[in-house]
């Protein structure tokens, strides 16, 4: 009886040790945007660091991906090379949602939780991801488009200008633009292009695709509004243009008479502090923001509460909108923190 006790009692002292390991275990936390020369990305990386502050040495957030955002094939490497070092969780925003989810199967077969956030999977390769955590990318379409109304309510000619062609979350939000001018849903992302349907026709060229290449995205707005002179509405689907701050204020300058008179409605995605700047200074007419922060903030805890055997969040976890004009320019950003 003395040795079953004894015996008993050594299996729960290494039970009790076993437990206390894996409870001071620091797990390295991946977080990965589609590029790392972007501030929107910086403010996940600020809410990801934030929480490795907070559980004080229990996570290592590790902010890694592409340098420029291209084609997703470098961020396509950076994911098979962390699941390659076994890291304890990873969180990506998917730029080709199509090759990423094909290189999350190696996630799946390593037994690694992924959170997606900013940008979802496919359809069908979702359950190769815990949850979504970011914005309801289709409701971003819908209020830029909103904001595109109230400013031309009989319509007119457009030009979105998008992200990457295989980016979900850009083609969610085209749909919802294309929805809503339209007043007509259609099938699937990024909707059907604009032809006329309630007064809005979208005009030879656009959509543009930028890559997030700000650059170029600046040239694509000063080429196609100097193509159209009379074009009624302006919509990216992101802050490109605007990410280049002192380069989009030159452009939208020269038609800062038409914006202010509402005969151009140049409506934005994301509002980031210098975005604001510039809505403040009447070169946009609305901005429609997400919280980015808050995205790279709460991926690492969910990982984190994975990790420990917790249930993973509810999919998918909406992190919310900010929809400022020139009205509620002080007052309509949300903290996200």
């Amino acid at each position: 009886m003395r040795v079953l006790a004894y015996s008993v009692a050594a299996v729960a002292l290494l039970a009790t040790a076993a437990g206390a390991q894996a409870q001071s275990k620091k797990y390295t936390l991946a977080l990965v945007p589609k590029n790392m020369n972007n501030p929107f990305f910086d403010q996940a990386r600020d809410g990801c660091k934030k929480a490795e502050k907070e559980l004080n040495g229990a996570i290592e957030c590790l902010y890694i991906g592409p340098g420029e955002h291209g084609g997703g094939e470098e961020q396509v490497q950076v994911i098979n090379d962390l699941i390659a070092k076994k890291v304890d969780g990873i969180a990506v925003s998917p730029a080709n949602a199509a090759a990423v989810g094909k290189a999350l199967e190696g996630a799946k077969k390593a037994g690694i939780p992924v959170l997606t956030w900013d940008s979802d999977l496919l359809e069908k390769d979702k359950g190769l991801r815990a949850a979504y955590v970011g914005t309801y990318n289709y409701d971003i379409g819908v209020n830029l488009a909103k904001l595109a109304q109230q400013i031309k309510p009989k319509g007119g000619t457009l030009c979105i200008q998008s992200g990457g062609a295989a980016a979900a979350n850009h083609n969610e939000r085209m749909q919802g633009i294309r929805d809503t001018l339209s007043g007509a849903k259609s099938t699937a992302a990024p909707g059907t292009k604009l032809t006329g349907q309630n007064g809005w026709t979208e005009v030879a060229g656009c959509p543009l695709y930028t890559n997030d290449d700000f650059p170029l995205a600046v040239q694509q707005m000063e080429d196609t509004l100097g193509k159209n002179p009379k074009l009624d509405a302006f919509i990216p689907t992101g802050g490109f243009p605007q990410f280049i701050p002192q380069a989009y204020r030159k452009v939208a300058e020269k038609y800062k008479a038409r914006i202010d008179d509402g005969s151009l409605a140049l409506v934005v995605a994301d509002t980031l502090p210098a975005q604001m700047d510039l809505l403040k200074a009447g070169l946009s007419k609305g901005q429609v923001g997400q919280r980015p922060f808050e995205m790279g903030y709460k991926s690492m805890m969910f990982l984190k509460d994975m990790k420990d055997g917790k249930p993973a969040p509810k999919d998918p976890t909406y992190t919310g909108l900010d929809v400022c004009t020139p009205q509620n320019a002080t007052s309509c950003v949300g903290s996200g923190t």
